[in-house]
């Protein structure tokens, strides 16, 4: 069992795109896998179709009460052998609720340990920021999957992030490592993709995949429908990049 924090404290550089459609075609492939949703705004639950309005427990719950991660499990409708831990706006006040608890920073740990043995792979959707529920993730997490947008300010941020990760290693998690880094929104006609795609090869070295995910407008509209990429439109480029990423994950594990 391996648990991945998909994080990148910059918003819009496709953290839950990626969360959404890797977990769904590792699950497609017959691995057994668990997304958790720490994200206030949810994405990742709306985006595999559940109806946050319906929820009766959520990661809210899990955070800040003695309710269990099995409790708030959802098996996925959509695809087999995916589950979800959902989360709703009610989390946005969870890093208040738990800022006298000592053991705040290792409260999601602690929950992942009863299930970690019913999964092949845990993924953590985090919210595009530093908080509690970002240092809770990367402290309960083996490594972190990285995604940057092939844009200008790309690797604006990236020293920051690097150092948080750097920071909770040496206090709080001397096994986290960086999983890999997914160049996302990737034109390869243009200079600027292709030479944003070089500074961070130049930076990460092969920590970098080969597979880019492309801008692609059936993969911006696929979470508006509920659906993982493969089961709204399979045939587009969106979708055999991330196939072709899946694989190339899989290779590395």
């Amino acid at each position: 069992m391996k648990t991945i924090c998909i994080f990148n404290q910059k918003g819009g550089v496709g953290k839950t795109t990626t969360n959404i459609n890797l977990c769904s075609y590792l699950a497609m492939s017959g691995y057994k896998v668990l997304t958790i949703d720490i994200d206030p705004q949810g994405n990742t639950t709306s985006g595999l179709g559940l109806d946050k309005r319906n929820l009766e427990l959520s990661m809210y719950d899990v955070i800040t009460s003695d309710a269990s991660l099995r409790d708030v499990i959802i098996q996925s409708d959509l695809v087999s052998n995916l589950f979800i831990a959902p989360s709703t706006m009610e989390l946005a006040g969870a890093e208040v609720e738990v800022i006298g608890n000592a053991n705040r920073e290792r409260i999601l740990i602690d929950k992942i340990d009863e299930v970690k043995d019913d999964y092949d792979f845990i993924f953590i959707d985090c919210p595009p920021s530093l908080g509690v529920l970002t240092i809770n993730a990367l402290v309960a997490s083996k490594s972190v999957l990285i995604p940057i947008q092939c844009e200008f300010y790309a690797l604006e941020g990236v020293g920051q992030l690097m150092n948080t990760v750097k920071l909770v290693k040496k206090s709080l998690n001397e096994e986290l490592d960086i999983e890999g880094v997914i160049m996302t929104m990737y034109d390869y006609r243009t200079n600027l993709s292709n030479e944003v795609y070089k500074e961070v090869k130049n930076f990460f070295g092969d920590k970098v995949y080969e597979s880019t995910i492309p801008r692609n407008i059936r993969l911006a509209e696929s979470p508006s429908f509920g659906l993982p990429i493969m089961l709204y439109d399979e045939k587009c480029k969106g979708a055999e990049s991330y196939s072709k990423l899946t694989k190339e994950f899989l290779k590395r594990q």
